[in-house]
């Protein structure tokens, strides 16, 4: 799996300058993890709340589509920092009033509550600062309380940090916690983002996809091999499927087909990658169909081969400008 990104500078302040990012506007995108019920207060009757906080905002702001047997969507919000930040501040207080699944306190004056953001790993570091001393800064201004998880969520490299407090404190958290992200975006690229359900044997999100340069499409799963057989093939196998950034498909796939067929026969899976993108967010998704342990050496052998491709284009582009200030 990716290491930890290394700890940013030594500072427990805002920052105060940032790198551009993608977009060259600072606009920040924040997902957060939330119940289906969640899901439901936040967009409202016939989409009346979303459309509202996109006007109070100008945020572009959305909810996952719903998975049978998954009690989990996904919030994505983007905009500007200040933006985001007011968003998920009038989405917490929309929780706290409908008093839905979300945990809520009301034994103060301001009632509080918690909301689960998706946090790339390689920019955990960001947030969380050299021994804590970001994270540590974003709670002591905003009077928020953020707890980060330490292990990444399913077929997915992003983990969770829950942010606790009153809405006005969790909005001031996000805030500050938006400009990290920004200041050091780079780390970000080739993110594998983490989809409620993935890895189940169930029917959303285009279990089938057509895949391209796929090997043994026609074989049964429990049917013996036909150039092998006295050796069944395992009646065990998986099938899961992960989102890939559309502009790191071809350096998972490589010249000719050769990474994706090494990482093939190396883990055992056989592994199909959708010829289009699956949503609106441009990503293409990889069906793997292995044994569970095929299947976690060709998630740890994409993920490595992610975060290679991550590392190379950062120093290109740190390159590319030294060059132009020489």
């Amino acid at each position: 799996m990716p290491s930890d990104a290394p700890a940013p500078r030594d500072t427990g302040s805002a920052p105060q300058s940032r790198s551009p990012s993608p977009n060259g506007n600072d606009t920040l995108t924040l997902r957060a993890l939330v119940s289906t019920k969640d899901a439901g207060v936040i967009i409202g009757k016939a989409g009346k709340n979303v459309a509202e906080l996109r006007e109070q905002t100008g945020v572009k702001a959305g909810v996952s589509k719903v998975i049978p047997g998954v009690h989990e969507r996904v919030l994505t919000v983007t905009g500007s920092v200040e933006g985001v930040a007011k968003a998920y501040s009038l989405i917490v207080s929309q929780l706290v009033s409908a008093n839905p699944s979300s945990p809520v306190t009301s034994n103060s004056s301001s009632p509080t509550t918690a909301i689960r953001l998706l946090i790339s790993h390689n920019l955990m570091g960001s947030v969380i600062g050299r021994n804590g001393l970001k994270i540590k800064a974003i709670q002591d201004s905003s009077g928020a309380r953020m707890v980060a998880s330490k292990d990444m969520l399913p077929q997915s490299t992003e983990r969770i940090v829950e942010v606790q407090g009153s809405s006005e404190s969790i909005g001031q958290a996000i805030e500050e916690i938006g400009r990290c992200l920004l200041e050091d975006w780079e780390r970000g690229v080739g993110t594998v983002l983490f989809h409620p359900g993935v890895g189940d044997e169930r029917s959303g999100r285009r279990p089938h996809p057509t895949g391209r340069r796929s090997n043994g499409e026609g074989r049964g799963r429990t049917s013996p091999s036909p150039h092998s057989p006295s050796s069944p093939q395992p009646t065990n196998l998986r099938t899961q499927n992960i989102s890939i950034p559309s502009d790191m498909v071809g350096c998972i796939i490589g010249r000719n087909g050769t990474k994706i067929t090494e990482i093939r026969r190396l883990s055992g899976s056989k592994i199909s990658i959708a010829k289009e993108p699956h949503d609106e967010t441009g990503e293409r998704m990889f069906t793997i169909v292995g044994t569970p342990e095929a299947n976690e050496k060709a998630l740890f052998l994409l993920y490595n081969q992610l975060e290679s491709e991550k590392t190379r284009r950062v120093g290109r582009d740190q390159q590319q400008q030294e060059e132009m200030q020489d």
